[in-house]
């Protein structure tokens, strides 16, 4: 039987008008150091986010999770922040931050496969 583990993730939220502080659940980051995994996954539900912002450019937001999620991977071609150690990455993006996109406070657990994990996670809060 596979050795439980210690994982982060935090919950990534698209929040159209900051100033109101509404916001919707569009992805999870998850960070495991011990399997050096670091993914997010997100899908936006343009009809939750047209409730809240009818007229918001969602290609735009489209863009900036891209670039979350390309960053957290560490893709090469994703700029300096993606170059980061992988726990560097997950903190820089999980930070506290007043913007379109934000994240929860990052919570810990212990899992046997951090991917396995995501999908779950994301599945019960994001779908």
């Amino acid at each position: 039987m596979p050795e439980k583990t210690v994982y982060e993730y935090a919950v990534v939220r698209l929040m159209p008008r900051v100033e109101r502080e509404e916001f919707i659940n569009v992805g999870v980051a998850l960070y495991c150091r011990k399997y050096r995994f670091a993914k997010m996954v997100y899908l936006v539900n343009e009809q939750k986010v047209r409730s809240l912002c009818p007229d918001i450019e969602l290609e735009l937001i489209e863009n900036h999770l891209s670039s979350f999620q390309r960053i957290c991977h560490g893709e090469k071609d994703a700029g300096k922040l993606a170059a980061l150690d992988i726990t560097e990455r997950f903190r820089w993006l999980t930070a506290k931050r007043s913007t379109l996109i934000q994240c929860s406070a990052s919570h810990p657990g212990l899992c046997e496969d951090p991917e396995a994990t995501l999908k779950e996670l994301f599945e019960r809060l994001v779908l």
